[in-house]
């Protein structure tokens, strides 16, 4: 079995603000993306168990692209999202709390880059998804 990765952050808005943002496409295209030269340029979201999603993730200079799709398997509104996508899942798990909501995501890790790496990207799009929220 694959190592489990986490990351997590705290959102400083009302819970559902915060889930709206992370489970809508609109605000997905928004945030999606663990760096500047980097977008999300369309959204697709079916938010039931066995809907389907797809974010088109692209280099802003056109040099890369690629489908993150899958399936949800779990939806809870405001406290869980549990996915697969290829062979490997997620679970979001939203928090509420007095310092804000508390979002953590876990994930199997895949095999062909460094765990570390793969860590770092998913808590900067964690990043970029709470500085979203909370300039709304």
């Amino acid at each position: 079995m694959a190592p489990q990765i986490t990351v997590q952050t705290t959102v400083k808005a009302p819970l559902a603000e915060v889930w709206r943002a992370y489970s809508s496409a609109e605000d997905i295209v928004q945030w999606n993306a663990a760096s500047d030269d980097w977008h999300t340029t369309r959204a697709e979201v079916d938010l039931r168990a066995g809907g389907a999603f797809l974010y088109r993730m692209e280099a802003k200079d056109g040099s890369f692209g690629f489908d993150f799709a899958g399936t949800y398997r779990q939806v809870v509104p405001e406290q869980v999202l549990d996915y697969e996508f290829g062979d490997r899942s997620a679970r979001v798990d939203f928090a509420d709390g007095p310092g804000g909501v508390t979002v953590t995501v876990t994930f199997e890790a895949e095999s062909e880059n460094p765990v570390e790496m793969q860590k770092d990207g998913w808590q900067a799009i964690l990043n970029r998804f709470k500085d979203y929220v909370e300039a709304r």
